[in-house]
């Protein structure tokens, strides 16, 4: 969280730091409208330039992925981005627009122009006649933009009309670029914010082109085939097994990927519930039934179907430092430890020295909570079997029964838990009341590693 909150405080302020080296918010004389024109200029600047990071990372560039500690804490500033662009872009639509209505209902009185110094270069004549066309377009763009914005903050806004609707930001996105480059004021062009602005731009338009072309995430992509579909009842749960090509180079526990079965629904991202194993070249999933598309799935997925597989993502990959390591899987949470205990079962199972002793910091002493309200007992006694197998120390929480895992009981039944690294997967707002407990008493915050599984 620690470096999302740097990312989107460095791309606020950078911005407004170069703007306020080649202009100011307290022109001379002041009043309404020598202050409206200059923070047109910064507010467009502002949401131009937040728009065009979203659009980078939306192309999902690994040095993006590796620098935030993940693809969901990539997304998780993408929509912060979003919502700081919704407003800068809000702000600019009304300081341009509204201004206008406001002289027309009486509420305010433009002063008289002064004669305007006389434009004789070509390029910057050009960029003139082209006003009315980039007004035009970057207001209904703004429209459209926001629009979409909105949807995608609406949870009940179903995932597959999200992600293909989501796709025509990618256009607002290109119209408000025009927009952007004929009206921000053409002195700025010779000026650092002018330089940063075209470079993000033209990141930006060609993170939209790909977009717009389905080419995101086109080289980590393989078709693989259903080998098995368990429905497990109990659990409102599908286990799904697929074979994959030798395409897929393999991932680390506690990774993820994007599935597709058709493309009227898209891709979903789910993490992945096994170890790589090279030869069998097979990956688990399990799938809870969470939506509608989640809750039907085990009606019609059959052993033979195609599906896309994209991938493998994310750094929650338990690689640290730390003597001990407590893990805490909440729900369809339990999937990563899931995927990290048959890779450590199947280390000691080989008696591979050079492995055991690779892993041997994050292996020394592991302890994972399960929580579930209320858990399934032939699915509690897989993972039983196979902690014992990994050597790690199983706890299962009901917490329907025995309420919350809170910090208080972690700490209880971990002794060692001010010297270990913590590692959470599950609800967002559980983890992040664990994550304050823990460390109010003492854990230090980089030791707590959260994954953030929410994609809009």
């Amino acid at each position: 969280m620690k470096n999302i909150r740097i990312a989107l405080w460095a791309v606020l302020l950078g911005l407004t730091g170069l703007w306020l080296l080649a202009d100011t918010l307290w022109p001379q004389p002041f009043h309404y409208f020598t202050f409206r024109s200059v923070a047109v200029q910064w507010t467009g600047v502002l949401a131009i330039g937040a728009m065009s990071v979203i659009l980078v990372l939306a192309a999902r560039p690994a040095w993006a992925e590796r620098w935030l500690d993940g693809l969901d804490k990539s997304y998780r500033l993408h929509k912060w981005l979003g919502i700081a662009a919704l407003a800068a872009s809000v702000a600019h639509w009304w300081l341009a627009l509204g201004t206008k209505w406001m002289v027309g209902w009486g509420w305010l009185v433009r002063p008289e122009r002064g004669p305007r110094p006389k434009v004789t270069d070509p390029v910057q004549l050009w960029f003139n006649s082209q006003k009315g066309l980039a007004d035009t377009l970057g207001e209904w763009a703004f429209y459209g933009g926001a629009a979409l914005i909105v949807l995608a903050l609406i949870k009940r806004f179903p995932y597959r009309w999200f992600a293909k609707t989501h796709t025509l930001l990618a256009v607002a996105y290109l119209a408000l670029v025009y927009h952007s480059v004929i009206r921000t004021r053409f002195a700025y062009w010779a000026q650092p914010v002018g330089w940063v602005e075209a470079a993000l731009m033209l990141a930006g338009s060609v993170a939209a082109l790909m977009v717009l072309a389905g080419r995101v995430g086109a080289k980590r992509r393989v078709q693989a085939t259903v080998q098995a579909a368990d429905w497990l009842a109990p659990m409102q749960t599908l286990r799904m097994r697929l074979a994959v090509p030798p395409g897929w180079a393999g991932h680390a526990p506690g990774q993820f990927a994007f599935v597709s079965f058709s493309r009227a629904e898209g891709a979903h991202p789910y993490t992945i519930a096994s170890a790589w194993d090279g030869q069998r070249r097979e990956i688990t999933f399990l799938v809870k039934a969470l939506g509608d598309y989640t809750s039907r799935l085990h009606e019609w997925l059959r052993p033979g179907q195609r599906a896309t597989l994209e991938g493998p993502y994310g750094c929650f990959t338990f690689e640290d430092g730390a003597s001990a390591q407590i893990w805490v899987g909440a729900g369809i949470g339990i999937t990563p430890f899931m995927a990290r205990m048959e890779h450590l079962a199947r280390l000691r199972d080989a008696g591979d020295a050079a492995g055991s002793a690779g892993d041997a910091k994050g292996a020394q002493n592991i302890r994972l909570f399960y929580c579930a309200q209320q858990p399934d007992a032939a699915f509690t006694g897989e993972l039983q079997a196979l902690a014992a197998r990994a050597g790690v120390t199983l706890h299962v929480i009901a917490s329907q029964s025995e309420g919350r895992l809170t910090a208080q009981r972690l700490r209880e039944r971990a002794p060692e838990w001010a010297t270990a690294s913590v590692w959470f997967c599950g609800p967002t707002a559980f983890g992040q009341a664990l994550q304050r407990e823990l460390t109010a008493a003492g854990l230090p915050a980089g030791r707590f590693h959260q994954e953030l599984f929410e994609m809009r």
